[in-house]
């Protein structure tokens, strides 16, 4: 696997430069992002096929807005025909939580009645190992290559930087379900 080109937007020759800027009222102080990194095999190939498949919260990453990140993955690997999602994860509050954990069971037991296609296996990292999930040198490099020195993006910007530096499709955001609080 070739290292991504690290870049930044910035002037050819100039050396980046970050000052710390102030976020106006309206605007959020940080965007969540959800990504799945998925890489398959395809017969007679060495190397893997690999799609980075992104998913921007309206709000901040919590239990219930994950359950239909893995629905959305799912569904889209059914359509590809895949069974398995080997999920790599950190300990991240939104990937242990009991939420979570009962949903993926649940998911999985309608997966062997034969309600669902695809089984999901959770492979959680150790603490404090974030370098060892594939998707980490995507996201270190992505965010190094959509950063602004010189102003504040909007947040269509960065999503739209997001998107092009990772080269994943646009997708609807994720928002809280309606019955949660």
């Amino acid at each position: 696997m070739a290292i991504p080109a690290v870049r930044a937007w910035t002037a050819p020759g100039q050396p980046l430069r970050l000052v710390e800027q102030t976020v106006a009222k309206h605007e959020p102080k940080a965007l969540a992002c959800y990504g799945l990194l998925t890489r398959w095999w395809a017969d007679g190939l060495e190397d893997p096929t690999e799609a980075l498949w992104l998913r921007f919260v309206d709000g901040r990453p919590i239990s219930g807005v994950t359950t239909p990140f893995l629905a959305w993955c799912c569904a889209k690997l059914a359509a590809a025909g895949k069974t398995a999602l080997l999920l790599i994860w950190d300990n991240a509050s939104w990937h242990i939580s009991a939420e979570v954990r009962t949903w993926i069971a649940t998911h999985n037991r309608r997966v062997k009645a034969g309600e669902a296609a695809v089984r999901i296996v959770v492979c959680p990292l150790p603490i404090k190992s974030p370098w060892l999930n594939p998707i980490e040198p995507k996201w270190v490099h992505g965010k190094k290559r959509v950063v602004e020195p010189a102003r504040l993006l909007s947040v269509a910007e960065l999503e739209d930087r997001v998107y092009a530096a990772l080269g994943a499709e646009h997708a609807d955001h994720l928002s809280m379900p309606k019955h949660a609080a």
